[in-house]
């Protein structure tokens, strides 16, 4: 009962995870497109987001490598929907578009 806790902690840390990595990789490029200096932007989030993803990894995992797995599913999985949350609403209507015509 106490590994299944232990996975289930681990998948959340997942999602914290893969939210803090690609909501931050989100918010880079909107910052980023807008500054004048976005190399600097890019470069740092990319250091700072990197090592908060390992570094939590690192503590999650505590040498088990299903907790490790666990996590990175939860990781993956939060990647998903934030493609989707932050999806332009002009792909929406495109998509849409190409899947009526296609089915005519």
């Amino acid at each position: 009962m106490n590994e299944i806790l232990n996975l289930v902690l681990s998948l959340i840390a997942g999602f914290l995870l893969g939210a803090v990595f690609f909501g931050g990789l989100w918010w880079t490029v909107r910052k980023g497109l807008s500054s004048r200096k976005p190399a600097f932007w890019f470069l740092g989030s990319l250091l700072i987001r990197t090592s908060i993803v390992i570094a939590g990894l690192y503590f999650v995992s505590d040498s088990h490598w299903e907790r490790l797995l666990t996590c990175l599913f939860g990781f993956f999985v939060m990647r998903h929907i934030i493609v989707r949350l932050t999806r332009l609403p002009d792909e929406n209507s495109n998509q849409l578009t190409k899947e009526a015509s296609n089915a005519t």
